[in-house]
């Protein structure tokens, strides 16, 4: 017995070794963050609680040994559904597949000088000219204002080194985590005086007061975010120029952080009130940089296909939303992770013919369940051991279902359903899995890791008008993907600035108080 453990002991680090090797093959890069802290513990597959960072992070989706739902009256007996999923095509006889060819290179397009500051970075995204747009629009809007309500003669037009000013002072809100960016001047704890001089309150206050990026809507016009669409254009094709993704990506809603002072310090109804926003905010990441390729904001109030009142549930309007965010991915034989609410076999299916593969955590409750076969969602009534898993397959789909403290099922076109990978648990060792599960948990722990480190940096302020709320957002994004990129430039060689550092570099540079270096 004693040398039968020393064996098992012995063959434990050439397992671990093993899965490792298989991580690093995912592609998935381990320094894109900048700061030391706990990783997440969001994983459902290393802790299958309820407290779950979103919905991409839900655990079992029948919570431990629920048995599955009876069936619906009219249905087939017990021993028919095996002749109708063979019918539908589903079948337990599985065969291998290879994985999409991928022979392009990701990460950036252009490499940066090693002097690049972080106005550099931040400019590939939002350049001058777009600057220069605001500080137009923002002069024409106060112009056609006071022609409308009289003048204001505390007004001046403003100019390009005060927008510059302006996006800097709303910027040190998302390092400084105050509520409101007026504390600047305050002269208590968030008061910043070298800040403070570069232009006085009452000037910063004109100028958030006529800030616009659209000052007027066209005839042609009917987008409620009219006001911030050419600005997200505009944001987009700097994405599109600036980097060129790996293969694999997650849908997802980032993570946005509430004002922990606000939190600690408002009413409920306050804290219900101030979580109603009136859009959501989707992105398409680069899971192996957290790099986020596209945006996506869908509008909760409104007519027309792609309002709300026209989609009769959820996996209808994140379906619609999924095909957005793929519309520019068609061709590339990108592998896209999917969390339950747009995980289904139609949307698949879809994507697989543009050349689009997925891997998707699966729910019966929150995904549309249309063709996938009944046995396969419904649980067993005595719970199988601990690493066991089930898998049909039609085509090149597979459905999996693997147990693990309770049932989770994937629906996969990207991975073969017979190669075997392994979740690593720190007390409970390897736990085997097929190959598509071990990907998912990877790829999902590391979008759970850049939640936890970049979503307290996006900016405080929190305007009432929907399109501003996108715009900051937005730029906060823009910031984030700025410092991705300086991570993997010459230039974080030679100053490693963290993440909040980054952000205090750029602040100073756009108030004019560091010199940022020439353009290259």
């Amino acid at each position: 017995m004693a040398e039968g453990g020393g064996g098992a002991r012995r063959r434990a680090p050439a397992l671990l070794e093993a899965a490792r090797a298989r991580y690093e093959s995912l592609h998935i890069s381990d320094d894109v963050f900048g700061e030391s802290g706990p990783d997440s513990g969001g994983n459902p597959f290393y802790s299958t609680s309820a407290a779950s960072r979103s919905s991409s992070a839900a655990s079992s989706d029948d919570e431990h040994e629920r048995p599955g739902p009876p069936p619906p009256p009219g249905a087939p007996d017990a021993q028919e559904p095996e002749e109708d999923e063979a019918g539908a095509g589903w079948s337990a006889t599985l065969r291998d597949r290879p994985p999409p060819r991928f022979e392009d290179t990701g990460g950036p397009t252009r490499k940066m000088p090693p002097g690049a500051s972080a106005m550099d970075f931040f400019q590939l995204f939002v350049p001058d000219n777009v600057l220069k747009n605001m500080v137009v629009q923002t002069n024409m809007y106060a112009k056609k204002f006071q022609e409308r309500f009289g003048s204001d003669g505390a007004w001046a037009e403003v100019t390009l080194t005060e927008m510059k000013a302006f996006l800097g002072y709303m910027i040190s809100t998302s390092i400084s985590h105050c509520e409101s960016v007026l504390s600047i001047w305050s002269g208590g704890f968030y008061s910043n005086r070298s800040l403070a001089l570069v232009m006085s309150q009452a000037r910063f206050e004109k100028i958030l007061k006529y800030f616009h990026v659209v000052a007027f809507r066209s005839s042609q016009t009917t987008h409620g975010l009219y006001k911030v669409q050419p600005f997200l254009d505009s944001l987009q094709n700097g994405f599109d120029s600036a980097f060129r993704p790996s293969q694999t990506q997650v849908l997802h809603e980032p993570l946005i952080d509430e004002d922990p002072v606000f939190i600690a310090t408002c009413t409920e109804r306050e804290l219900r009130k101030r979580k109603k926003r009136k859009f959501s905010l989707w992105v398409r990441q680069c899971s192996s940089t957290g790099f986020i390729i596209q945006i996506y904001v869908h509008l909760k109030e409104g007519g027309g296909p792609d309002g709300l009142d026209a989609l009769k549930n959820k996996p209808q309007l994140h379906s619609m939303v999924a095909r957005s965010l793929c519309r520019n991915a068609a061709g590339k034989n990108y592998i896209i992770f999917t969390g339950p609410s747009i995980t289904s076999l139609t949307l698949f299916e879809e994507l697989e013919k543009q050349d689009i593969y997925c891997c998707g955590l699966l729910s019966s409750r929150k995904s549309d369940c249309t063709g996938l076969p009944l046995s396969m969602l419904t649980n067993p009534a005595t719970p199988p051991a601990r690493g066991q898993h089930r898998i049909k397959m039609k085509g090149n789909m597979s459905l999996i279902c693997w147990y693990n403290k309770g049932h989770f099922r994937f629906l996969t076109n990207a991975y073969s359903p017979v190669q075997q990978g392994v979740i690593i648990k720190r007390k409970s060792g390897e736990i085997p899995c097929p190959l598509a599960v071990e990907a998912f948990a990877a790829h999902l722990s590391y979008i759970c890791k850049y939640d936890d480190k970049y979503s307290k940096y996006f900016i405080s302020h929190k305007p009432n008008k929907t399109w501003q709320q996108v715009f900051w957002f937005a730029v906060s994004i823009a910031i984030n993907n700025a410092y991705i990129l300086y991570k993997m430039s010459d230039a974080y060689h030679v100053k490693r600035y963290s993440r909040a550092q980054f952000g205090e570099r750029l602040v100073r540079e756009l108030l004019g108080l560091e010199e940022a270096s020439p353009a290259h």
